[in-house]
């Protein structure tokens, strides 16, 4: 049986580490000598990198992938915090998904009309092993979004929890976890489908036309 570092160094379906864009991309990324370095560097490559993008076709599995996120250059946040991972395990740095349900007091109208909540449901964030630990990190929102929506963006050191403020920049009621789902070895797309089939039904419904919406 594999240990819980070989788990959790090891490529998944959804945290395809192994796919080349993915190792290149690690690559190109993980700066510095130590893996706690590495980490942030390649924390911040993907927040910034990736943009932020809630409206994607949930049914196809591609949604929730690493390979898929990276080669779209847009995802969503278990898109990212699967990328994050892959990233890390590429990097040697053991890493694993955590998801958290939060309502999102500051979430656009027309998210907020489609989803019919404010409420999401499995939001993903990544957990990386760093100087004999797990650390929380959240890529979700990359900079650019950040700055026009006016909310503060998370910054990560590798030794402090990077998880959703709060409050936004004019202190206005922004982030409240509100339901703790865990930590799995590799993205649960399932489970998540299934979730977002019964939460939000009209933006599932979508399918591919989801994509055609336009985020921020």
């Amino acid at each position: 049986m594999m240990g819980a570092s070989d788990t959790y160094l090891s490529p998944g379906r959804y945290i395809d580490s192994d796919h080349p864009a993915v190792r290149e991309f690690a690559a190109a990324h993980a700066k510095g000598e130590s893996d706690l370095e590495r980490a942030v560097s390649l924390y911040y490559a993907v927040r910034d990198g990736i943009r932020y993008n809630p409206f994607l076709d949930f049914t196809r599995e591609e949604a929730f992938r690493a390979s898929s996120c990276l080669e779209r250059g847009e995802g969503f946040c278990v898109g990212k915090a699967a990328l994050l991972a892959a990233c890390a395990r590429a990097s040697g740095i053991p890493a694993r998904v955590g998801f958290a349900d939060v309502k999102n007091h500051l979430t656009t109208p027309r998210l907020a009309e489609r989803m019919g909540t404010d409420l999401f449901v499995f939001h993903g964030y990544t957990e990386l092993f760093l100087e004999g630990r797990w650390v929380k990190a959240t890529p979700a929102f990359n900079l650019a979004l950040c700055r026009r929506f006016r909310v503060k963006p998370l910054e990560f050191d590798g030794r402090q929890d990077s998880i959703f403020h709060p409050f936004d920049e004019e202190n206005r009621r922004h982030m409240e976890y509100v339901r703790d789902r865990g930590v799995h070895a590799d993205v649960p797309a399932t489970a998540i489908q299934a979730a977002f089939r019964e939460a939000y039904p009209k933006l599932y419904s979508l399918g591919a036309d989801a994509e055609t919406e336009i985020f921020g």
